[in-house]
């Protein structure tokens, strides 16, 4: 995470060395249309309370398309993210580098409205977030000797960006946003420890998200740090093939907190 930062600040001191030597541009404080790459550092945290964790180091990288018109503004992105995470669980112990990936593309929707002291505020709602996991828990249930698991969010996002000039075409950006959970479904391939188990699918229906960033922006620069949210509540109920009692995917919350670096062109 050092390494970013030490790389974003030199790349903002070269980038103000051109803009003096350029044509005047855009107001900083509204939102633009263009292309937006990254990059980001998170650690995560995975926890179905009292049954196991995931934890551990991951890292990313972004890149969304925003499209601007008298004021609205219209953004697809797309994140992908991967962490080697350690399992724990007090039934069945502790594995190192468990593999664990995320896929969230994101549409949404907003305006921006300028305030007489120098401050724009840019609600936005929701054209749907979609997040795709996968992961391959150790023992998970103390039955089975290790299979994958894939998790589908479907949420509404509503958030509120706000943008603060600094002086010197600085900037300072806050986001915060909630997400209604729509539906969640998770897949897990129990057939993967062989025997009597077979695969299952469990439907989630109720749980919430949040997120939020802090970005100190300068011309086509950006970074800072950000967290994500998630709290799940219990799946429906799945019969056991081996003849135990029903499953579920319990309830569970999972936290990212994070530094990322952005370039737009």
């Amino acid at each position: 995470m050092k390494k970013i930062l030490v790389g974003a600040a030199l790349l903002l001191a070269i980038s103000s060395a051109a803009l003096a030597q350029t044509a005047p541009q855009p107001n900083p404080l509204a939102t633009r249309t263009g292309w937006e790459v990254g990059a980001q550092a998170a650690h995560y945290h995975y926890e179905e309370p009292r049954v196991m964790k995931l934890i551990g180091p991951r890292v990313g990288r972004f890149g969304s398309f925003t499209f601007t018109r008298a004021g609205l503004f219209f953004r697809t992105d797309v994140r992908l993210s991967y962490g080697e995470l350690k399992y724990q669980s007090e039934r069945s112990g502790t594995q190192d580098r468990v593999p664990d990936s995320i896929f969230e593309p994101r549409f949404v929707f907003g305006k921006d409205f300028p305030s007489h002291n120098g401050v724009v505020f840019s609600p936005y709602n929701d054209l749907r977030g979609y997040t795709q996991g996968q992961s391959t828990p150790a023992n998970p249930s103390g039955t089975y000797a290790g299979y994958r698991r894939y998790s589908y969010y479907l949420y509404a996002p509503v958030g509120l960006s706000t943008r603060l000039g600094l002086g010197n075409r600085w900037v300072l950006a806050s986001i915060v946003e909630y997400d209604f959970f729509l539906r969640g479904t998770q897949f897990s391939t129990l057939s993967d420890a062989g025997g009597c188990n077979r695969d299952i699918t469990s439907t989630q229906k109720r749980g919430y998200g949040y997120r939020a960033a802090f970005r100190v922006e300068k011309s086509r620069w950006a970074f800072g740090p950000w967290i994500h949210r998630w709290s799940i509540e219990n799946s429906d109920l799945q019969p056991d093939a081996c003849g135990g009692p029903p499953l579920l995917e319990p309830r569970n919350w999972t936290r990212e907190i994070g530094l990322e670096i952005r370039y737009r062109f």
